[in-house]
């Protein structure tokens, strides 16, 4: 089981001191935020991928070959790239460029975006964004598979002959995994290559993510890859924590109260209630999170969102010695006693290696 965090990489005011943050100072927290995950032991970091204020992620590989050059166990990932406004070229080239700068310490999930306007400034119709996605990865699978590529589709220039370069570290791609909050023609296309599918789970009851990872486990199988629980799942999640609920909720709603993606709506009690935000002791969020497997069964990655709604960066590293000293080591252990012995763990570069290098073997002694 991998435990880490992700960022949006939202610039938001304070609503307790109204300062907003620059974007170097956001930029900069962001690394910050990344190394202090290695540092409490925590498994992966990803960025999201934003072309818009207030958000200042726009290049994914750029921070996270950063980021790389600093770290020495972390797993880089995004939250998302955007398969459909980005090259299958660029994708192929930039993050077999970051395997190679991180030894292997790179996967990335493949997502759409929520801003639509995102779409004509990279050329594209939102109203594609579907076929788009399907398209794109198709190609970008095959660039990281085939050394030289004829190709041809609806919305790129053909390809004759191409070769993408630097080719993937030791000839195995970055694992990917797809991620959706409500489509379920991403689901099933994660599901037919056999990579992984990867729910935010931070805004949508447990009902509406549990038919979407049940199609994508039952698919899974129908394609094949294996038995139905054995699908690679990876979990989004919210959390704030203080050593007494009171003082969490106190702390955090300020905070809640006033966020762009929240204000306005449901109650902080009423958003607890019916997401998976949690609020309150580390005991709470150790429940709540071992909750998550009874829904939606054995699962391979749990990310949470902390580093957002203006909070503080000094609140967010304090946030982080929580999760890594009072948190994750009990995770750890319940899951790790819980999962059966035919449940894969989470991909890495080293587990791919070494199945490609048994397929490679099992191949030589049947002929």
């Amino acid at each position: 089981m991998q435990f880490g965090i992700f960022t949006v990489s939202d610039v938001t005011t304070d609503p307790t001191t109204g300062r907003t943050p620059t974007e170097r100072e956001r930029i900069k927290a962001m690394v910050a935020i990344a190394l202090k995950a290695e540092e409490v032991g925590l498994d992966v970091f990803a960025t999201g991928e934003h072309h818009n204020p207030p958000f200042v992620a726009s290049s994914p590989t750029t921070m996270l070959g950063y980021i790389a050059a600093r770290t020495e166990k972390l797993i880089l990932s995004t939250s998302t790239t955007l398969i459909t406004t980005n090259d299958p070229v660029r994708l192929a080239e930039e993050y077999a460029m970051l395997q190679h700068l991180a030894d292997g310490r790179v996967d990335l999930m493949m997502g759409r975006g929520n801003t639509g306007p995102v779409y004509p400034w990279f050329g594209q119709d939102i109203r594609q964004g579907i076929p788009l996605a399907l398209e794109n990865y198709n190609l970008l699978h095959r660039l990281w598979r085939e050394d030289v590529v004829d190709w041809e589709g609806k919305f790129r220039t053909p390809l004759q002959g191409f070769t993408s370069t630097p080719r993937p570290m030791d000839d195995v791609p970055p694992f990917v995994w797809h991620g959706s909050i409500r489509s379920p023609e991403i689901a099933e296309q994660a599901a037919y290559y056999g990579d992984g599918f990867f729910h935010n789970n931070i805004f949508w009851p447990s009902t509406h993510t549990r038919k979407l990872i049940s199609l994508y486990r039952r698919r899974f199988e129908h394609y094949g890859h294996g038995r139905a629980d054995q699908a690679i799942v990876g979990l989004g999640g919210q959390v704030f924590m203080r050593k007494n609920s009171q003082d969490a909720v106190k702390e955090f709603r300020p905070y809640f109260d006033n966020a762009p993606v929240y204000g306005g709506g449901p109650s902080l009690e009423e958003f607890t209630r019916e997401t998976p935000l949690t609020v309150g002791s580390p005991q709470e969020v150790i429940d709540r999170t071992l909750g998550f497997r009874e829904t939606f069964g054995d699962y391979q990655r749990q990310l949470f969102l902390m580093d957002h709604a203006g909070l503080p960066l000094k609140t967010v590293l304090e946030q982080l010695d929580i999760l890594g000293e009072e948190v994750v080591p009990v995770l750890r252990r319940e899951f790790a006693a819980k999962k059966p012995d035919h449940v894969p763990d989470a991909p890495t570069h080293a587990s791919l290696l070494a199945a490609k290098e048994r397929a490679a073997t099992n191949t030589e002694d049947d002929r």
